[in-house]
């Protein structure tokens, strides 16, 4: 596993609308193995390999993070900010951050206090964070995220901020090499699509590009091994216990079957969510984008989603990327 690429990917600021440090990344370590890299207008970055062939598999991972926006500075110099996805509000409190700027990363606090932590209708707006002469430093618009770090841990599990789904674009990017250096001949388009985390225009102009005859998504889901959660709700997914497909009214079925058989041949692990409606991921767009497109989702379990200390298991990273290049070696063996 190119664990430096990961943490690569890691390490840099992609809040949901500012992913371009995160697709140069990208395209610095694929440059020197796929045929083509795409890079449109919303910065969508595309690797493709086998361009010519009739065949067309789309690989869709969301490079963008949850976090925060300058929207304000007020006039004693303080920063006000509006939230870019589905931030947990209370995690932001008393916390240290990272606010990416014209001229590079500066540093801020969150200010908090005992009356704002027990507030229970907390907004975004009762947020300021503490930066002496703001005014000097950053600008509106600027993207702020919590500074964290990226920790290995026992077991082969790792903890960061946004592992959903930077370590999904990773993934998409090693199976696609795998699958290259083992004969694939279909053509794939590995997309690491933008703003999956409030508007997901970027897997559905991305798709609509690509004209897919179909799609793998690769995200992050829910683990029910921890406390608060239930196996009711979504089934029982445990972290280590391998990839996960997905039971979901917006998955096609025989796509579904075709991976199982896949991890079946490969020799790995696989478990089974249920979902009632749709995905909640980029698959969701990719499916209503041109005449339809089948889709089948593959997940990464996930402790903890979207807060500072997220939680993953390389071993069910490996188990993705394994399977993913599986699949698109069974693909290409099959025609149209």
């Amino acid at each position: 596993m190119n664990e430096k690429f990961l943490e690569q990917l890691l390490s840099e600021i992609s809040v949901s609308g500012y992913e371009e440090p995160v697709q140069n990344v990208v395209e610095a370590q694929m440059s020197d193995c796929v045929d083509e890299i795409r890079r449109d207008e919303m910065s969508n970055l595309i690797c493709v390999i086998n361009p010519e062939a009739e065949k067309r598999i789309m690989l869709s991972a969301h490079a963008d993070e949850i976090g925060l926006m300058i929207s304000n500075i007020t006039e004693d110099g303080r920063i006000q900010v509006i939230d870019r996805g589905g931030i947990i509000l209370g995690t932001y409190l008393g916390q240290q951050v990272q606010i990416k700027t014209a001229n590079g990363i500066i540093y801020g606090a969150v200010e908090a206090c005992r009356e704002l932590t027990k507030k229970s209708d907390l907004k975004t707006s009762d947020f300021r964070i503490d930066r002496e002469d703001a005014l000097r430093y950053v600008s509106l618009g600027d993207p702020v995220v919590l500074d964290t770090q990226i920790r290995r841990m026992a077991n082969g599990r790792i903890t960061a901020r946004a592992l959903d789904d930077r370590i999904g674009v990773f993934i998409i990017m090693e199976a696609l090499r795998k699958a290259k250096e083992r004969g694939c001949k279909a053509g794939v388009y590995a997309a690491s699509t933008v703003g999956e985390e409030t508007t997901k225009s970027g897997a559905y102009w991305t798709s609509t590009r690509i004209r897919p005859n179909l799609a793998v998504v690769v995200d992050v889901t829910y683990t029910s091994d921890y406390e608060g959660m239930n196996p009711a709700d979504a089934g029982t997914v445990v972290l280590g216990g391998g990839p996960v497909l997905c039971n979901s009214p917006i998955v096609v079925k025989k796509l579904n079957e075709q991976m199982k058989a896949c991890a079946e041949k490969a020799g790995i692990e696989v478990q089974i969510e249920a979902a009632s409606r749709l995905s909640y991921t980029d698959g969701d767009k990719i499916h209503f984008s041109n005449q339809g497109g089948p889709m089948v989702l593959v997940s990464i379990p996930l402790r903890y989603m979207h807060t500072p200390a997220e939680v993953a298991d390389l071993k069910d990273v490996q188990g993705c990327i394994d399977l993913i290049a599986e699949f698109l070696l069974a693909q290409s063996a099959e025609k149209n």
